[in-house]
């Protein structure tokens, strides 16, 4: 099976919640998508255990991530 499309194709969760970390900071990042990961006490390692149990912030973070356009740098 074939991910040419898929433009998350060889990125892991912690590769995509960094680059948004990097491109907004936390505040950003917070006002952007309101979960509680990441505003209060965030952290990268907090924010995955989160998203990796939360399917629909997950689907929201890595949107994000597709609609900022940072897997194309």
């Amino acid at each position: 099976m074939t991910q040419a499309n898929n433009p998350l194709h060889g990125f892991t969760l912690e590769q995509i919640v960094t680059a948004l970390v990097n491109h907004y900071g936390w505040a950003r990042l917070a006002e952007q998508i309101d979960i509680n990961c990441f505003k209060k006490d965030p952290s990268i390692k907090s924010s995955l255990t989160f998203l990796r149990k939360t399917p629909w912030a997950r689907e929201k973070t890595e949107a994000l991530f597709i609609a900022t356009k940072l897997y194309q740098q």
